[in-house]
């Protein structure tokens, strides 16, 4: 029997929207070769991520690859109850030139800047 490893819950996610353009256009922003990353203080008890990436890259099998790996390094890297942030990812071109773990230590140097004040 194969038991998969439970993703992101649904409540950690930014879907609307509007949620997606506020955080873009009023937020702070910090910027690496693989993502942008958009942070604020967060609105609820926990922190919330949105993820997105431009239709450019791939098809849509590999775009919703690359969504899977981007939500499996923010639930490794960030304690979604004490984290202060609510985030909006951008996956750039970048992120297809690195590997996984190179991906992963870039979002974390982006995750430790967005947290330090």
């Amino acid at each position: 029997m194969v038991v998969f490893f439970t993703d992101m819950k649904k409540r950690y996610h930014i879907l609307k929207s509007e949620e997606f353009q506020h955080m873009i256009r009023h937020e702070k922003k910090l910027a690496g070769p693989s993502f942008v990353l958009y942070h604020a203080p967060r609105k609820e008890e926990h922190a919330r991520v949105g993820i997105s990436l431009s239709r450019k890259i791939g098809n849509a099998v590999e775009r919703n690859h690359i969504k899977r790996q981007v939500r499996m390094m923010c639930h490794e890297l960030i304690d979604f109850e004490s984290f202060p942030e609510d985030i909006v990812l951008i996956v750039r071109f970048g992120y297809l030139d690195n590997g996984y773990a190179d991906n992963k230590k870039m979002l974390e140097k982006l995750l430790n800047k967005a947290t330090i004040k």
